[in-house]
Parts: C-alpha cells; structure tokens; sequence
C-alpha cells in the first residue's frame, strides 16, 4: 500500500487546483481576446508585423482610467457597464474625486497636489467593464490565507508597539512607519517601487510603458517610476536560479500565436500598493495581444498560494498615447527621505530631553 503524508497530499492536490485554475483563466482570456478585437478594432484591419512576423508591440502606452480595480460591491456580479451607468458613474466619480474640492483641515497639506498635478485619466476603459480584475467572477481578490493575514497583522501590530514611541514617520502608503533606517520605510518612499511594474495597474499619474521590441526580447520601460524589464523571448536564456531573487523578478517571455505570454518568478518579497500582501512565492502570467491599431490588450494571473486562496486575474485594454516617456528619477534629490530620517532623529532627541 502507498502511504503519503498529509502534508505531501496537501502539497499535490493544492498543485492540481492551482494547474485546473490557471487553466481556466488562460481560456477565459483568449475568449476575452476575441472579444475585444470585434468589439475595437476597425472592419478589415489586420495585425501589423515586423520581418519575424510576430505582432509589433513597439510604441508608447497607456493603462490610464478610471475603471475600479475591484468591482464596487453596490454593482455585484454586474461585469459590463451600459452606456448610461457608465456615464453615471464617470460623473459621480469625478465630482467626490475632485482634488480642487477644499477640506479645510489638514487634508488640504495631505494630498500635496490640486487637481492640475494629477492625471488618473477621466475615462472608463474602453471595453466598458466594470473592474480591472476579471477573476473571481464577483470582480474582487480573493481572500488572503489565514497564514498570510497572521503574518501582516503581526507587523502591523510590531509597527503599532514601535511608534508609540518617538522616531516614526507618515510614509507614502499613509500608516505610520518606524523611521530608524531607510529599509524600515515602505518601497514607494525609498523611490523603489510604486507597484505599477509586475502586473501593469494604473496609478495617479504617470500611467505610460514604452515597449521596444526585438526578434529575441521585449524590453518594457515604465514611467511610474523607473524601471526597466528586459524580457527574452528566442527560448534560448535559462531562468536564473530559484536562489536568486529582484524586485521584479525574473521574466521570460513566448510567443503563443498573437499573444506574447510573458512568466514571471524569483521576486525578493516585498511589495507596495495593491500588491502589497504577496511574498516572495508569487507567480505572474502576462498576456499581451494587439487587437486594434491603438489597443494592445493586457491581460495579466496572479498566483501566490502562500498569500491569496485562490489566483486571481485582471484585464487591461492599453491604449496608444502619442505623448513621450519622461523619466521620473525619483531619487534625484530625494530631500523627502532625507528629511524624513532627519525629523525622526530629532524627535528621538526632543524626547530624551525631557
């Protein structure tokens, strides 16, 4: 008779759901592909190539909108807006969203910008859904494992003890965060990452790739802030080591048809923004299909069994953008850490001296 443990069968069943699930979600957005092709691309228009035949991606794009990234509750399993509620819910979403609108109060100095700086976009995307996550059909993430919450409600608590005391600050997340080196503040204000490389999401501002292709990779630049990701595609580069772990992680990229299928692992395990729950275990699939002559669609699977229940996966119309990329330099003259450092120090000080 076999015997396997209970930790060893836990392992191969959770393996088999993930493969049925991804499965699933791959077939779901190659039906999302075509979908999106008859919906925006114009009658007898056809895919342009470069000499190796295989779709040119080369240009300047953009994520930019004001779609939801998770389904408001109040719409539920609705996954496409009408033309009315979609007009209904651009204009009641601009006016609570105007930064010109005054508070008075501190929140005045909070935002830093009026409107003017800002440019979140004014418009849904194109293909009129309802949220950029596609899956769980109810256009929400999944839940995250018990395992996963412990942890973050653990540093969440540690950070609580540490800054009742003097020497932390308000970081660019908006929590209070201890301000004893630079590595203790979150990766937005270290000028790192903004959490709009891996997958691709939308933010304030700055919501621009440029994609520059060759016959043996894809290289994508992002604005938002900085970062470069080189990706080959000829099947001839080895992963790097499960040992070895970036930021962004380790990309390699295929050609499936159309569609450029990019994967991506080895992550260092920290995060900013909406991606802030996963570790260092998350797995990323990127779809990138050109539809239309302005439209690259992004479609994009997250799988990261240690933080979330279940994988979960987002779609992205990109759409042209005639503009250039600007590199945003964020550490040129970074006084913000500096003096964020710099105030915490005397504030330890002040404290002692009393």
């Amino acid at each position: 008779m076999l015997h396997i443990n209970s930790r060893s069968y836990r392992s191969v069943v959770g393996a088999a759901v993930a493969v049925v699930l991804a499965t699933g979600s791959a077939l779901a957005q190659q039906s999302s592909v075509g979908a999106a092709a008859a919906k925006l691309a114009p009658k007898g228009w056809t895919v342009p190539r470069l000499a190796n035949g295989h779709p040119d991606l080369n240009g300047i794009w953009t994520n930019k909108s004001i779609t939801p990234f998770e389904r408001p509750a109040e719409l539920g399993d609705k996954e496409y807006f009408t033309a009315d509620e979609a007009k209904a819910f651009v204009e009641n979403l601009q006016e609570r969203g105007d930064r010109d609108n005054r508070t008075g109060d501190v929140r005045d100095v909070l935002n830093a910008y009026n409107e003017f700086w800002w440019d979140s976009g004014s418009k849904l995307l194109p293909t009129m859904r309802t949220s950029v996550v596609t899956d769980p059909p109810n256009g929400r993430l999944p839940a995250l494992t018990p395992q996963r919450r412990a942890a973050l409600d653990a540093e969440r608590a540690a950070t609580e003890k540490r800054c009742a005391k003097p020497g932390c600050a308000i970081s660019n997340s908006g929590t209070p965060a201890p301000a004893d080196e630079p590595q203790a503040l979150d990766l937005m204000t270290r000028c790192i990452s903004f959490g709009t490389t891996i997958p691709m999401l939308p933010t304030a501002y700055n919501n621009n790739y440029q994609f520059v292709q060759s016959d043996d990779s894809v290289g994508i630049v992002t604005e938002m802030v900085h970062q470069a990701r080189r990706i080959p595609t000829s099947g001839n580069a080895p992963p790097l080591p499960p040992n070895v772990k970036q930021w962004f992680g380790d990309s390699r990229g295929r050609w499936d048809g159309d569609t450029l299928v990019v994967e991506t692992a080895n992550f260092k395990g920290e995060f900013f923004g909406r991606m802030a729950a996963a570790d260092e275990n998350l797995r990323v699939v990127e779809r990138f299909t050109r539809v239309a002559p302005d439209v690259v669609l992004y479609q994009f699977t997250v799988n990261d069994s240690t933080a979330w229940t279940a994988p979960w996966s987002g779609e992205i119309p990109l759409t042209r953008s005639d503009g250039l990329l600007y590199e945003y330099a964020c550490h040129e003259g970074n006084r913000g850490m500096q003096n964020i450092l710099r105030a915490a120090r005397q504030e330890v000080r002040d404290a002692g001296a009393k």
